[in-house]
C-alpha cells in the first residue's frame, strides 16, 4: 500500500519543511486528550511518530501552552521551541493564528525560514508516514499553494442526495430541483471528497497575506486517503470508535 501512495522524491529539490503539531491543554470535550493513552501511547505520540518516520521534515515542533504536553512531545522526539501564549490557547482560538505565531516566532527568534509548512492535528492519529510523503509528492509535482488530505464522501452524505427543508418541512434537493429528479443509483453519483483533517501542507507566505491569510491559497490540491485511515477524535464517542479503528490498522501493519 505504501508503494501506491508514496513516490520517490529524488527528482525534486528537497524543500525545507516544518511540521507543526498544535496541542493545547485546556480541552473540554475529552480532558487531557492530547496526553491521554490511545491504543497504548499518548494521542499526540501517533502524529509525532508518523511525522518523524516520514523523513520529510527539517524540524517537527509542537505548539502548546501545557507543560505535560510539552514533556510528552519531547519524549517522543518533537521540539518545543516556545510555550504558546495564553491568548492563543483559548477555546475560541482559530488554528490559523496559532500556526502563524509558530512560523513567525522561528523566523524572528531563530532566523529560521522554511519553504513549506505542514499542519498535523493530533486528533487525526490515522495518518501514517506514507500519507505524509504522498502529500508532499503532490505538493512538489504540482507546484500548488497547498495540499489538503481528503476522503471520498459516502453515498448517503453525497450532496446530490442531500435535502433542504423549508420552514414548512417541504423538501427540495440541496443542490436545487425537485427530489424526484435526484440521481437514482449510487453507482451514478460523481465522486465527491471532503477534508479529513489529517494533513494541511502549504507555503508559509499564505499565513501572512493580510485579509486573505489562510492555509490554502489559490491553487489547492487534494491528497486522497482511504476512509479507514480517516480517524478523527473530537468527542468521547469518537475516541471509542477511533481506538477500534486504530487497533485494526496497527494489526494490518504488523501482519
Amino acid at each position: 500500500e505504501e508503494g501506491n501512495n508514496a513516490y520517490c522524491m529524488i527528482h525534486h529539490p528537497s524543500p525545507k519543511v516544518l511540521g507543526i503539531i498544535p496541542a493545547r491543554g485546556g480541552l473540554k470535550s475529552i480532558p487531557r486528550k492530547n496526553v491521554k493513552s490511545f491504543c497504548g501511547k499518548p494521542l499526540i505520540a501517533w502524529k509525532i511518530e508518523a511525522a518523524t518516520q516520514s523523513g520529510i521534515f527539517d524540524r517537527i515542533i509542537v505548539s502548546t501552552d501545557d507543560a505535560e504536553i510539552a514533556e510528552t512531545a519531547r519524549h517522543y522526539g518533537a521540539e518545543i521551541p516556545f510555550m504558546r501564549p495564553a491568548e492563543l490557547a483559548q477555546d475560541s482560538t482559530p488554528t490559523l493564528p496559532v500556526i502563524a505565531h509558530a512560523v513567525r516566532f522561528l523566523e524572528e527568534n531563530q532566523n529560521y525560514r522554511v519553504s513549506a509548512v505542514m499542519l498535523l492535528e493530533p486528533t487525526s492519529p490515522g495518518v501514517r508516514p506514507f500519507h505524509i510523503r504522498g502529500a508532499m509528492e503532490v505538493f512538489l509535482k504540482t507546484g500548488s499553494d497547498s495540499v489538503v488530505s481528503v476522503v471520498e464522501t459516502p453515498a448517503m452524505y453525497h450532496p446530490s442526495w442531500a435535502f433542504s427543508l423549508g420552514n414548512d418541512l417541504r423538501t427540495t434537493l440541496f443542490l436545487g430541483g425537485h427530489v424526484r429528479t435526484r440521481i437514482k443509483r449510487r453507482q451514478d453519483l460523481p465522486k465527491v471528497y471532503a477534508p479529513n483533517g489529517g494533513i494541511y501542507l502549504f507555503r508559509p507566505a499564505l499565513l501572512f497575506n493580510g485579509e486573505n491569510a489562510s492555509l490554502y491559497g489559490d491553487d489547492v490540491r487534494g491528497y486522497v486517503m482511504d476512509e479507514r485511515y480517516s480517524v478523527d477524535i473530537d468527542t468521547p464517542e469518537d475516541w471509542k470508535r477511533g481506538e477500534l479503528a486504530m487497533r485494526e490498522l496497527v494489526v494490518r501493519e504488523t501482519t
